[in-house]
């Protein structure tokens, strides 16, 4: 079974996309296909900037309602913190 992710795109125009998946792989093919939510499909090409996994559907829905709050400053912080996290 496949493990609840939340993410973050960002689009073609510079705005941010906040969603949930099982599948991103999948997901953010069927985004760059016109084949997701409908805000992306006029912003294309969208790019995977964030994703942080969740225990379930409805924690990974309550991060995601928890993301879209948030003003964009913020958002961006919180992409900023999660590279930091990354580089050696």
């Amino acid at each position: 079974m496949k493990k609840w992710q939340v993410y973050i795109l960002r689009c073609g125009d510079g705005t941010l996309y906040t969603g949930i998946t099982n599948d991103l792989d999948q997901r953010l093919k069927a985004h760059n296909e016109k084949r997701g939510a409908r805000y992306t499909r006029a912003r294309l090409p969208v790019t995977l900037v964030y994703q942080e996994e969740a225990a379930s559907r409805s924690q990974a829905s309550r991060r995601e309602i928890t993301i879209k709050k948030l003003p964009r400053q913020k958002k961006l912080s919180l992409l900023q913190a999660a590279v930091k996290r990354y580089q050696p």
